[in-house]
């Protein structure tokens, strides 16, 4: 397969159009073991295959597995740190002080470092806010982020799960003093959780900010395993994490399901695949977040590279796909004229 490669938002970095997630590294806690529980050595076998298939990004953050995620990574990579892509995250808290969570300069500057240390590397290729603090002055967040870059700890940064108005905010200010900006924002994306289109992705065209998806499959609900009438797998990890994710009305995954099924009988590909392949095409995706409990899953959605829908195809998902716009995104849309959406 030949991997394609794409700008990372208004940046001169390249990313691969796939990119392997390592929360399933690691299993450090009851949350993330029910993701997965991928040690250093079945780790390095995944890195192995992702980079044959040219697959040379891999997004962690530190409160995967409370750290043991990026330990593993830092691990699979060792000795090939020049070959690969490394972006984590951090923000959420991580500790149990009163500083040990947030965007302040205090708990991210030690985040940083202590994921340095983890990974076994002098710096991050992508680092993002896992989530906005209101608490902490942009002003703060962003000179501090701009002094990691100056020091070359950091090459890029990011955001992710930012609202509107923060991510526009914090453009805006790193604009007004020169600083470093965010080039990229990890959001959720899939066929049954379209929200992302609506503000964010028409931000993102104007502004030039790339989306690094998460969780495409739509909490693991599009892998194919769970059909209208069937009970879902006893090893299915919503039966652990599914109030924790974005939620679905089952009639509305069934009906995407259903035309997903449709197309791959069509195509030969896997429901897996046709989901993100769909996803690739959407304007302002630089990267789509795979994650692989095992061999088998990661060759299945490296598989999503390589090909294309055909416009027709695209246009029998987005229907099923498509939910009513809440306000002010319906009135908006009726005014096509002047204020067109990315995706019309």
């Amino acid at each position: 397969m030949n991997m394609e490669y794409r700008q990372l938002g208004g940046s001169g970095l390249k990313v691969p159009a796939l990119t392997l997630g390592t929360g399933t590294f690691g299993g450090g806690t009851a949350f993330f073991k029910a993701w997965g529980a991928t040690n250093a050595e079945e780790a390095t076998k995944l890195v192995d295959i992702c980079l044959d298939a040219g697959l040379t990004m891999f997004d962690s953050a530190d409160i995967y597995s409370n750290g043991l995620a990026e330990e593993v990574l830092g691990q699979a990579i060792k000795g090939r740190r020049d070959q690969v892509l490394i972006s984590t995250k951090g923000t959420f808290r991580f500790g149990d002080g009163p500083n040990d969570v947030g965007s302040s300069r205090w708990h991210l500057t030690r985040g940083v470092e202590a994921s340095l240390r983890r990974l076994g590397t002098d710096r991050i290729d992508l680092f993002q806010l896992h989530g906005f603090d209101a608490l902490t002055p942009v002003e703060e967040v962003l000179a501090m982020l701009d002094d990691l870059v100056r020091a070359g700890k950091i090459r890029y940064i990011g955001c992710s799960n930012f609202s509107g108005w923060h991510l526009m905010k914090s453009l805006a200010v790193a604009q007004r003093y020169g600083w470093s900006r965010y080039v990229a924002h990890q959001v959720y994306y899939s066929l049954i959780g379209r929200e992302y289109e609506w503000e964010l992705m028409p931000l993102a065209v104007d502004q030039k900010v790339g989306a690094m998806v998460w969780s495409p499959l739509g909490w693991g609900r599009l892998t194919g395993r769970i059909r209208r009438g069937q009970a879902s797998p006893p090893s299915d990890r919503l039966r652990e994490t599914a109030d924790a994710g974005p939620q679905v009305a089952d009639e509305h995954l069934f009906n995407v399901v259903d035309a997903l099924d449709e197309l791959a009988g069509e195509t030969g590909k896997t429901i897996p695949q046709i989901a993100l392949n769909w996803l690739l095409q959407r304007p302002t995706v630089s990267s789509v977040i795979i994650g692989a409990r095992n061999e088998e899953q990661l060759r299945q959605n490296l598989g999503a590279v390589g090909w294309n829908l055909a416009p027709e195809q695209i246009a029998r998902l987005d229907k099923p796909s498509a939910v009513p716009l809440t306000y002010p995104y319906w009135h908006q849309k009726g005014f096509a004229e002047r204020n067109p959406f990315p995706t019309v």
